[in-house]
């Protein structure tokens, strides 16, 4: 059975305690991009309850880098750096059209 997910990473789930900040903290890094080709780095951290005792892991932050611009989503929400394009299109290539009635004729 999947765990609950917890709405605020820095209470306790046993007890309802507020943790200061974590113990430790490490980094998960994405292998393969988002469709916007960012990459994800997680932090991760571990805490542990003063009251209760109890040792918990997780989701610190996540990092959202790519392009020019770079997303941080933490605690206090969601914040944004650099310049994001508004008008973000593919870079198409140019067409070309070939008939294959005219490879022929030059045979």
């Amino acid at each position: 059975m999947p765990k609950k997910k917890q709405s605020e990473p820095d209470v306790c789930p046993n007890c309802g305690t507020k943790v200061d900040k974590p113990i430790k903290t490490w980094n998960l890094v994405s292998p393969l991009p988002d469709a916007y080709g960012r990459i994800t780095i997680t932090v991760m951290g571990s805490y542990e309850c003063p009251h209760c005792g109890h040792r918990w892991r997780a989701v610190v932050s996540k990092i959202r880098a790519g392009g020019s611009a770079v997303e941080v989503e933490g605690k206090k929400g969601v914040k944004k750096f650099g310049e994001e394009k508004k008008d973000q299109k593919n870079e198409e290539g140019e067409i070309i059209e070939l008939d294959l009635g005219d490879l022929d004729e030059e045979e």
